[in-house]
């Protein structure tokens, strides 16, 4: 983290804002490729959810990545942003049928997760070829918020309703080329993606067209100095034992994809604040920001960590804050932290804050979303506009006005 480049951008473009380091995002790539260098045959298809700028979508088009679309608007945007229509993946969740349509007219590629979306899909479209998400039954990721893979999971297909695919598809209703898995997000333990691997591919063998193995994302890094990782290599590891297999028994070649989103955008980004009151009692001291989880949502949805620093004064003595917002509801970006001595009008930085940071902002409290910056080379590139108090009424209507 370059301190005085942070510092620079508070300086020419106000507080609250965004800043992505796009040379962190190529850093992150290179790390995935070295860890899967065993790996022959997969592609990277960049989650849009983690972060939708169009700059950075753009970005990872130019980087060769494909695109993992969670809804049809995030399908036009990649359309929108140069992407093939072949690395378009749409990846929903309990959509209406006008939404498949949609997405099956721009020719990308889709990942069903139910029987009845899979059943009116094979209504509208017999016999064409689809992947699809199924749920392994496994319990992982850092929080049950973003823990997606259990047995009671909204997402996926049961394992005991694959017998009903199998049957669809001998019953030439639907062909399915690709099969899909993500159980979790900052999964540590690589026996969860053991689990999950096995078992996709243990029901890969089932299917007769199968083209595609999809095994999502997940991938965890590190959020402060001795935290814990994912060991990529085991993880490729385990993976590449069951392609080969796989392999020499069908005689197939099959694609791997991976859908990597926090792991390449997180590190990038800071939100870069102001401090607008030290508030101090017998009970607490507390630094209160010019921001809030209207801003950034993470630590008060999912209890995530993220590494404050004092721009300001980096060097100094140290002392325990709690890091709060000014929203009006509790939202607490740290307690009890030790950081260094923070005053008035310091400016601060929550780090690891460019997955999930921007693309969950809102407008609570009718609060004004940030400006998005970015970094390339020693350049400084707005690459969103801090919104305006005027752009709150965009698209409401006055009943009552004269």
């Amino acid at each position: 983290m370059n301190i005085e480049k942070l510092k620079k951008t508070a300086q020419n473009f106000g507080t609250p804002l965004y800043v992505y380091d796009l040379s962190i995002i190529d850093k992150q790539l290179d790390k995935i490729k070295q860890g899967f260098n065993t790996l022959n045959n997969y592609q990277l298809f960049f989650a849009a959810k983690a972060l939708s700028n169009i700059s950075i979508l753009k970005y990872m088009n130019n980087l060769g990545l494909g695109l993992d679309a969670a809804s049809i608007e995030e399908v036009k945007t990649g359309i929108k942003c140069g992407f093939d229509k072949n690395k378009i993946l749409f990846t929903p969740n309990g959509i209406d049928l006008s939404e498949i349509k949609e997405a099956m007219s721009f020719g990308v590629k889709i990942n069903l997760d139910s029987m009845e979306s899979l059943q009116d899909f094979s209504d509208s479209y017999p016999n064409q070829s689809i992947s699809i998400r199924i749920n392994p039954d496994v319990l992982a990721g850092a929080n049950e918020n973003v823990s997606v893979g259990h047995v009671k999971s909204k997402f996926g297909i049961p394992e005991e309703q694959i017998y009903d695919v199998l049957k669809m598809e001998e019953e030439g209703k639907i062909k399915v080329t690709g099969l899909h898995i993500h159980t979790g997000s900052d999964i540590i333990e690589n026996n969860h993606f053991e689990v999950g691997i096995r078992k996709i591919f243990f029901h890969a063998y089932r299917f007769k067209n199968i083209e595609t193995i999809d095994l999502g994302g997940g991938i965890k890094i590190p959020y402060f100095e001795g935290d814990t990782e994912t060991n990529l290599k085991k993880y490729a590891e385990v993976i590449n034992e069951e392609v080969l297999r796989f392999n020499l028994k069908t005689k197939k070649n099959i694609r791997l994809i991976f859908e990597p989103g926090k792991f390449l955008v997180s590190d990038s980004g800071y939100l870069i604040t102001k401090v607008n009151y030290v508030k101090k009692s017998s009970h607490y001291t507390l630094v209160q920001l010019n921001s809030g989880f209207n801003h950034l949502i993470r630590p008060t949805l999912y209890k995530s960590y993220h590494e404050i620093i004092n721009l300001s004064n980096p060097d100094d003595e140290k002392f325990e804050y709690s890091v709060v917002g000014y929203m009006c509801e509790k939202d607490t970006f740290a307690e009890s932290r030790m950081i260094s001595r923070i005053s008035k009008d310091d400016i601060i930085c929550i780090k690891n804050s460019g997955a999930y940071g921007f693309s969950m902002a809102s407008n609570y409290n009718s609060r004004l979303k940030p400006t998005e910056v970015c970094i390339i080379g020693n350049k400084f590139k707005i690459i969103r506009e801090r919104e305006k108090f005027e752009d709150l009424f965009r698209g409401q209507i006055d009943i009552f006005k004269d």
